[in-house]
């Protein structure tokens, strides 16, 4: 049982529950996190339907199990996802959770997409803590900097706008995300303003491993550590990644093949997602988007009670008999190419 944090609080949560999770040291910002943590990336239409009601019995849910880490942005169904966070958060003590929001990556259309501009992201802080009805969030991270002309200008804008934010008290501590570890690890040494936390997504999950070879400079500057999207945004789950998913044809279809050989024996693939990142050391919590209790209860069962035998079997075949067969198991470069032939275009 572990020690209570300092986001228990009585007569709100349920004690034991909470003594149930484990919470690591948030790099230097003096939290202590919760192993698993709430993305809310599906309080929209991004991974399908949703519903408000079952967003906010799963906010109250996590919460109330130990889980004290949120994380959001505004690029979340353009605003949809702060927005019903902000009502799913009514009436629940501010003391009770950490929430991370985002700026950088806004709208749909690729030409209003990106916008690290210090304007953009001054507007940008102040209408996220509108929608969230928040005085302050715990942690404001520049979202996905690889999509920037030039890291100059995350360096040089975007950076000092977060910082100006934190003096005026409406963030604690400032973050970047991202899916090239390479492009982070860059932006953190070359950044004058003090960088506090960093956010990879898929990078340390059964599919990829890349962000291991980063943990020791990262843990060198006792950074906080998110591991995020350890289904890798729908691959690694029952109900395969949604239409926009910027996979290769081949992890895609042994990714199918995945999916499809757990269905066969009867395993939720997800399990196993989630438990391999678990059993990674490094990250201090394991970012998870989960918008109905099911997914929440599902994910609490592996964290408190691992793997049964028949999962471990399907869990090992998966990961060395059909993930193995990857030659390149990333993506990178291919979303942001994209990207810049449709602003061209």
């Amino acid at each position: 049982m572990s020690e209570l944090p300092e986001t228990f609080v009585p007569g709100f949560h349920d004690e034991n529950a909470v003594r149930k999770m484990k919470y690591n040291k948030f790099g230097n910002t003096g939290m202590s996190v919760s192993q698993l943590s709430l993305g809310t990336g599906g309080f929209c239409l991004n991974y399908g339907q949703f519903s408000l009601e079952q967003c906010k019995a799963t906010v109250l849910a996590a919460l109330k199990n130990g889980i004290n880490y949120i994380d959001t942005a505004p690029w979340y169904g353009q605003g949809v996802s702060e927005e019903v966070l902000g009502k799913c958060l009514e009436g629940i003590p501010r003391r009770a959770y950490y929430i991370a929001t985002k700026v950088a990556r806004y709208e749909k259309d690729p030409k209003l997409m990106f916008d690290f501009s210090a304007k953009k992201t001054r507007e940008s802080i102040d209408a996220s803590l509108k929608k969230l009805k928040l005085d302050y969030v715990d942690v404001l991270q520049v979202h996905d900097i690889e999509f920037a002309p030039s890291l100059d200008i995350v360096l040089n804008e975007t950076l000092p706008a977060v910082l100006e934010a934190q003096k005026q008290g409406k963030t604690r501590f400032v973050g970047v995300t991202g899916y090239p570890v390479s492009v982070l690890a860059e932006c953190i040494e070359r950044s004058t303003v003090k960088i506090d936390s960093v956010l990879c997504y898929t990078r340390l999950s059964l599919l990829n491993q890349t962000v291991k070879e980063y943990l020791p400079r990262f843990k060198a500057k006792n950074l906080a550590i998110v591991n995020a999207a350890p289904h890798c945004m729908g691959l690694l789950s029952s109900a395969g990644p949604p239409e926009w998913h910027p996979m290769t044809q081949e992890i895609g279809d042994v990714c199918t093949e995945a999916r499809e050989f757990c269905h066969k024996n009867g395993v939720e693939i997800g399990k196993l997602a989630l438990y391999y990142a678990l059993n990674e050391d490094g990250p201090h919590t394991i970012l998870v988007g989960m918008n109905n209790t099911e997914l929440l209860k599902c994910n609490l069962d592996v964290l408190h009670s691992g793997l049964s035998d028949k999962e471990k079997e399907v869990y090992n075949h998966v990961k060395n008999n059909i993930l193995s067969k990857l030659k390149k198991t990333d993506w990178e470069g291919v979303e942001v190419a994209q990207y810049w032939a449709s602003v061209k275009a």
